[in-house]
This record gives C-alpha cells, sequence and structure tokens, in this order.
C-alpha cells in the first residue's frame, strides 16, 4: 500500500463520519479512567470505593456482552451505537452533576455506572460490525488502522487533558467534558446512511446458537481467543499490577520511569499504525501473533534488570507488535465471518478478553504477595512468549492470508 493511498479510506463521507465520531468519543474514553478515578475519591477517600465503582462497570459489561452481539447483528448498528452513545452522555452527564453539586454517593455512582458498563456491552460489537458496512474489503486494514492510529492518539492525550481538568475546575467537569464528547459523536454518526437492517424471527437463544456455531467452525478463530483469555489475564497481571510495584520500589526505574516507559509502548503502537496504513499483512494472524510475543520481552527484562534506559525500547517494539495483532485479528475477523454474525462472534471474543481482567489482576496481586515478584515477571514472560508463538503450530493460524489478496490472485491470468 503506497502512500498515496494511505488515507483512501477517509475519501468515504460514511467511513470520515464514522471516523470523526469515533475520535471524538474515544476522546471522552481515554479521559474518563482519569476523571472518574478523581471523581470517585472526591467523594470517598478509600482505594475499596474506587475498586466497587470499576468492578460495577465491569461486570455488567460482561453480563450483557451476548445480548449485545445478538441486538448488533439484528438491527441497524448506526442506530444501536447512537443510542448507546446517548445512554453514555446521560450516564455520566449524571454522575458529573452529582458531584459537581455535591450530591453523590458511592452507591449512587455504582449504580450509574454499572448502566455505563451495560451500554457498552451493546455498542462494542455494534463498532466491530459497522466498519465492513462502510468500506470496500481491500481497505478494512487501512481502516482498521486508521481507528487504531485515532484510539493510540487519543490514549495519549486523554489523560493528560483529564488531568488538566481535574485540576483545574474538577473532575466532575472532566466527566461532563466526557458526555459532551458523546454528543458530537452522535451528531457525526447522523451523517451514515446505510441500508435498513434485515429483520430475523429467531430467537434470542437461536441467534446465540447461530454466532456460537459461527464462532465455532473457524479453530484459528476460537483457539486464538482461547489463548488471549490466558495471555490477557498473566499480561494485566504482570505489567500492570506487578510492573508499577516494581517502579515504586527500585530506585533505578521509580515512577517517573515507569510512566516513560509506558509511554514508549503507545508510541509504538501509535507509529506501527501509520505502518499498516502503507503495508499490507499478507498472512495477518502469523504476523499478530508474532508481533504479540514480543511483549514477553519487557516483562522479562522487567523482571531481570528493570532500568528505564533498557525498558524504553523493548516496550516501544512491544506496542508496536501489539498494534500488528490488533490490526491483524481485526481484519480476519470482517474478512471472513459473515457480515450478519460479525457482532455475535465479536461479542464472544470480548466476552474471552474482559474475563480475564479481573483474573489477572486477582490472581498476580496474591502472586506478588506470597512470592518473588521478579521470579514471577521471568516465567510469566517465558510463558507469555511460548504460548504465544505455539499458536502458529496450528495451520490455519499460520496460512491464513488476506481474502483480497487471495481473490486478486484467482482472478490474474497467470492465477
Amino acid at each position: 500500500m503506497n502512500t498515496a493511498r494511505s488515507w483512501e479510506a477517509l475519501q468515504d463521507k460514511r467511513f470520515r463520519a464514522f471516523f470523526i465520531a469515533r475520535t471524538t468519543s474515544m476522546v471522552g474514553t481515554s479521559m474518563a479512567p482519569v476523571a472518574l478515578a478523581f471523581a470517585v475519591l472526591h467523594v470517598d477517600e478509600r482505594a475499596a470505593a474506587l475498586g466497587q465503582v470499576m468492578a460495577a462497570r465491569m461486570v455488567a459489561m460482561v453480563v450483557f456482552l451476548m445480548v449485545g452481539g445478538v441486538i448488533a447483528d439484528r438491527m441497524s448498528r448506526r442506530t444501536l451505537i447512537q443510542v448507546s452513545h446517548t445512554l453514555t452522555a446521560l450516564t455520566q452527564g449524571i454522575v458529573a452533576w452529582l458531584v459537581i453539586s455535591g450530591h453523590a454517593t458511592i452507591p449512587l455512582i455504582i449504580a450509574i455506572e454499572a448502566v455505563n458498563g451495560a451500554v457498552s456491552a451493546f455498542s462494542m460489537p455494534a463498532m466491530q460490525g459497522l466498519v465492513p458496512q462502510l468500506v470496500e474489503p481491500r481497505l478494512l486494514q487501512q481502516a482498521d488502522a486508521l481507528m487504531s492510529f485515532a484510539r493510540n492518539g487519543t490514549m495519549i492525550i486523554g489523560p493528560v487533558l483529564a488531568g488538566v481538568v481535574v485540576a483545574g475546575p474538577g473532575p466532575g467537569w472532566a466527566l461532563a467534558v466526557d458526555a459532551c464528547t458523546y454528543v458530537l459523536a452522535i451528531l457525526a454518526l447522523s451523517r451514515i446512511a446505510l441500508p435498513a437492517a434485515v429483520r430475523r424471527g429467531s430467537s434470542m437463544v437461536a441467534d446465540l446458537r447461530d454466532g456460537w456455531t459461527e464462532f465455532t467452525r473457524r479453530d484459528w478463530l476460537w483457539i486464538i481467543v482461547v489463548v488471549f483469555g490466558f495471555l490477557n489475564a498473566i499480561h494485566i497481571g504482570a505489567w500492570m499490577v506487578i510492573g508499577p510495584y516494581i517502579a515504586k520500589t527500585d530506585p533505578d526505574l521509580g515512577v517517573h520511569g515507569w510512566s516513560l516507559v509506558l509511554s514508549a509502548e503507545a508510541v509504538g503502537a501509535v507509529l506501527m499504525t501509520v505502518v499498516l496504513m502503507r503495508l499490507d499483512l499478507r498472512r495477518p494472524l502469523r504476523a499478530g501473533m508474532l508481533g504479540i510475543a514480543l511483549l514477553s520481552l519487557p516483562i522479562l527484562v522487567l523482571g531481570l534488570d528493570p532500568r528505564t534506559v533498557v525498558l524504553m525500547p523493548l516496550a516501544f517494539v512491544a506496542g508496536a507488535g501489539t498494534q500488528v495483532f490488533s490490526t491483524g485479528w481485526s481484519v480476519a475477523l470482517m474478512e471472513n465471518v459473515p457480515e450478519h454474525a460479525l457482532s455475535r462472534v465479536s461479542s464472544y471474543d470480548m466476552l474471552g478478553s474482559y474475563v480475564a481482567i479481573p483474573i489477572g489482576t486477582t490472581v498476580f496481586g496474591w502472586l506478588a504477595a506470597v512470592a518473588d515478584p521478579r521470579t514471577i515477571l521471568v516465567v510469566t514472560a517465558v510463558t507469555y512468549g511460548v504460548v504465544s508463538l505455539a499458536t502458529l503450530l496450528v495451520p490455519g493460524i499460520r496460512h491464513l492470508r488476506r481474502a483480497t489478496i487471495v481473490a486478486a490472485q484467482q482472478d490474474s491470468p497467470v492465477g
């Protein structure tokens, strides 16, 4: 893919409107963790209170993911996203008002954020299924890379913006800004015109069963989801739980060094999205699993020699590798799963990912208390790398090719 075509997907006005809407809402999404954390701590200084709020949101999202996938395959995905954004703006706006007015309580915030989590269970599968409806198949990788570029970029800018607002007007106003971004996203989505959704007379259970059939019939799909349930748990536990603990206790790394390491990881992901706008992944899953295996390197060094100057370049490479997997995986799903079942299949994928998060944080928090954290990191890194590369033993993962490339070769005289 040459430089002149790198932004070709944005020439389609429907995808351009979706890109603007998604980027706008992601600014708010990236602000939300910082804004919500300080809003909760403004009401109750106990760490347990923040944990309860975060758990309520995550549990509600996991509970409703399957239903969200079915609904997203049944109705207009654009409409579903707009309704979800409306509810997100309302819930975040209510929490903002409660905090600003001084009427907020932890039980109220827990209840509202649980609704927020349930709403996201409908919007996320819908977004995954909407992109193939907006761009040509040959532009799917570029479209996903553009979305990843926006997501990674806002993850750098959003927390900084949230910090400025929290330090100034206060955490309630940061949540208000978050709510406003969703209102703007709703307006952008209104510019997308799509054919009417095909109504099916099947039951919810039948739709779930059909989605499960689509999910399990492809060995590369369910194997990677199962493997990532394990990989995500140990990645979250090792990198996001034990990592900050090592940073806080090690004089050669420290909190400042750890922030630089995380920034290097984000920069690596952002720059790789630019590369992926120009370079086609001919075998997206092979490239993706090789890329994700690179995450084992900074985890290993964090256990052996946690110095900022060593960790930063490795985190940069790991961030780039993670982005290769993210794009390769999205393209493989969008090209090989029928559009009418894509949201349901995506919901099964997301369920495997999100269930692993509380497991990883809990298990590794316990392990760090009963064993040497650095030894845990070394063992985790080796395990992560071996499991990632072992998936390449599966022919479907190793040999899956871009559908557009295969079609082009079949249509050529030589083919």
